[in-house]
């Protein structure tokens, strides 16, 4: 029997434009409801159950958390406000105070006119597809409400960023600071803008931060870890050792060295496994995604890691992790898990392991990654008459077939339909960029276009 399809949650929970279904009050009141009946249900009798709601900087984090709120309290399920905060300091926080569970307000990397609701469970993971189903199906229902004695009640959470801070820096080995080290920091105008500065300050780095005075409307705004042109300027300017990027919710990643050279998540999860290696540590094998890059691949199995290939995002990352049992994993957007540090990924972690590995070894970024060569990829995204199935289509299946005999050990092909749209995605890597822009032409010529 095939799993029933969801309605609303998506592989990072449920996501839109602000003003527009279903990211408009009345929903997000009724998922608050339908959460809370679903917290309760599962709950021990004669528990009450207790929620934390964290959100990022938008200006539509007001609105959605006082619909949440009201959800919730319908339910008869009590809630801890803890203002803008990290996604994984959400989840941290709600291990760390045994709460029934964790929400987060946040559209991560995309712009402040979206918004989204992001879930955790008791223990700090994402919510099973199960539990999301049995939301979804509460939200089919009409929405009710407690008698008076049972409704829930809100409290804030005050000391929510310095124990998030201390968690931070608890990540990083004892014996080692970061005195002497000058150190960029953006943080998007997003949730870490209160966090992540503080961490590395405290270690000892001397912390030139930028991204830290969020409006509602700035969150992502030419900063960060999507648009690291400002961060890479910054370094350059103040002559930094090393420069740090975050997204707006601070999962995501990316470095920058003295010199404004840019380390994405495919290099930065090679450090870390290569410092876990080198320091002895039982690591076993490293997740990367269908889109890391081969050299990436390569230069792991190099160090005699095993190496495996989940779908692209961190949820199935996470989820190949946990049944291979391994602890580092990442995609090259900079989503970086260490999970012998955190049960999710965190930017301003991922950045302390990555200090941790220069720190341990005297050597810098680039001479940690010297063995590496980046293979180039060409990417072409074809838009393809409606009805066409390129999996039946032979004559693609034939070249792409003679593509990946060309070349064997030196390259690889990925074909990947887009999931909101009629487009292939054609995506050739190699070590020479000319032979990769020829090949994947050679593919996507063949797919009928619109």
């Amino acid at each position: 029997m095939s799993p029933m399809k969801k309605q609303y949650f998506g592989t990072d929970g449920i996501r839109g434009e602000v003003g527009k279904f279903p990211i408009v009050p009345e929903f997000i009141m009724r998922l608050g409801y339908a959460a809370g009946v679903v917290l309760s249900r599962n709950a021990k009798a004669g528990t009450r159950c207790k929620v934390l709601i964290g959100k990022d900087t938008r200006i539509s984090g007001y609105l959605l958390e006082a619909a949440l709120e009201a959800g919730y309290a319908a339910a008869g399920v009590d809630v801890q406000l803890c203002g803008p905060m990290p996604t994984p300091g959400i989840a941290y926080l709600t291990k760390a105070l045994r709460l029934s569970g964790g929400v987060v307000i946040s559209a991560s990397h995309n712009p402040y006119q979206d918004n989204g609701i992001k879930f955790f469970t008791a223990n700090g993971d994402k919510l099973t597809d199960e539990v999301e189903l049995a939301i979804e199906a509460e939200l089919a229902k009409p929405m009710g409400c407690v008698s008076s004695e049972k409704l829930g009640k809100a409290y804030r959470l005050d000391d929510a960023a310095g124990r998030y801070i201390e968690f931070c820096k608890s990540t990083f080995p004892g014996e080692l600071n970061l005195r002497g080290m000058k150190l960029v920091v953006d943080c998007a105008n997003g949730a870490a803008y209160h966090t992540a500065p503080h961490v590395f300050h405290e270690l000892g780095a001397e912390v030139i931060s930028i991204g830290v005075k969020p409006d509602g409307r700035n969150i992502n705004d030419a900063c960060g870890a999507t648009a690291p042109a400002a961060l890479i300027a910054k370094v350059k300017e103040v002559g930094a050792d090393l420069g740090i990027a975050l997204d707006g919710d601070a999962d995501r990643l990316q470095m920058v060295d003295a010199s404004g050279r840019l380390f994405n998540g495919d290099e930065l999860l090679y450090v870390l496994a290569k410092e876990r290696k080198d320091r002895g540590q039982p690591v076993g094998g490293i997740v990367g995604t269908l889109m890391t890059n081969l050299a990436i691949e390569n230069a792991i199995r190099n160090l005699g890691l095993e190496f495996e290939r989940a779908n692209v995002g961190d949820r199935y990352v996470l989820e190949l992790l946990k049944e291979k049992g391994w602890l580092i994993g990442g995609e090259g957007s900079g989503h970086l898990l260490c999970l012998d540090r955190h049960s999710t990924g965190d930017g301003t972690i991922a950045a302390l392991q990555v200090l941790a590995a220069i720190s341990q070894s005297k050597k810098s970024l680039i001479e940690l990654l010297d063995s590496v060569k980046i293979f180039p990829q060409t990417l072409l995204n074809v838009r393809f008459k409606q009805g066409y199935t390129w999996k039946s289509d032979e004559a693609l299946l034939k070249q792409i077939a003679k593509v990946e005999g060309d070349l064997k050990d030196i390259g690889r092909v990925l074909i990947r339909a887009s999931g909101t749209e009629p487009v292939l995605r054609v995506m050739v890597e190699t070590q020479n960029a000319d032979v990769g822009l020829n090949a994947a032409k050679s593919i996507a010529n063949l797919i009928p276009t619109a």
